[in-house]
């Protein structure tokens, strides 16, 4: 009896396994922070969709300038480089980056995850966007993140 006891357990321990097998952990995307020499910044989470444990949620939140409002921008050199630093696995698989100043907006390609502060001075929105896009099927997506920071350029 205790043969077939056993053949449907591991089925079903197999099956929950497969199911959440996405390497998502935790009920929220992870921490994240800009570098700048050699100080680190946290970065405001915002709006998310995340999967784990076969569980789906998805926040909105307000974009980066309310979120950051009354918040002191970190203070940078013009043309310093900012990285983008996450510890954690897996990493996300493809990034956006949206600058604010005066209400305009540009979108940038994020490429080894830096990019260089603007040369005018004032203040910048930021918003990070990631995602942890599935590896085999490029429609389906396991996670998503955007992250709220603002630099103000001397």
């Amino acid at each position: 009896m205790s043969k077939w006891l056993a053949a449907p357990v591991f089925f079903i321990l197999f099956t929950l396994m497969g199911c959440s097998s996405n390497g998502m952990e935790g009920d929220q995307p992870p921490k994240s922070m800009i570098q700048i020499g050699k100080q680190t910044y946290a970065m405001k989470l915002g709006s998310y969709c995340w999967n784990a444990n076969g569980q789906g949620t998805c926040v909105d939140t307000l974009g980066p300038v309310e979120q950051l409002k009354g918040k002191k921008p970190i203070e940078v050199r013009t043309g310093e480089v900012v990285t983008f630093v996450m510890n954690y696995h897996p990493k996300p698989n493809e990034f956006r980056l949206t600058q604010m100043n005066n209400n305009h907006e540009i979108d940038f390609d994020v490429e080894k995850n830096l990019f260089t502060a603007p040369v005018e001075k004032g203040i910048y929105y930021y918003s990070y966007g990631v995602w942890w896009m599935d590896e085999k099927d490029e429609h389906l997506s396991n996670g998503s993140a955007s992250y709220a920071f603002a630099l103000e350029v001397k």
